[in-house]
């Protein structure tokens, strides 16, 4: 891959990461889904972890920002912890499947 299409990769990558952390805690049947399609693309991609982690700081402090404009505290974006731990136990898992037995 080219730098500019490994930019485009990780941008894309971090609008879906996005996405999934806005509808993460509410009952859309469509966060799995897309927890799968963001799963594949990683995997296929062969990102590594610790970038996923920093995209997934990188949105929370966007998000952490965001609100403090609004006057609003950010003791709630601690929650999604959460999604984090999901993405990496399904990344583990779609790793722990591709290991031939």
């Amino acid at each position: 891959m080219t730098r500019a299409e490994q930019q485009a990769l990780l941008q894309q990558l971090k609008s879906d990461y996005r996405q999934i952390l806005l509808i993460y805690f509410t009952t859309d049947k469509k966060v799995k889904e897309k927890i799968d399609k963001f799963i594949n693309a990683v995997f296929c991609a062969n990102i590594p972890v610790p970038q996923i982690i920093e995209i997934h700081m990188e949105l929370i402090d966007e998000f952490a920002k965001q609100l403090k404009l609004e006057g609003r505290r950010d003791e709630t974006l601690l929650d999604y912890r959460l999604t984090l731990i999901d993405i990496l136990a399904h990344l583990c898992e779609q790793y722990r499947c591709s290991i031939p037995k």
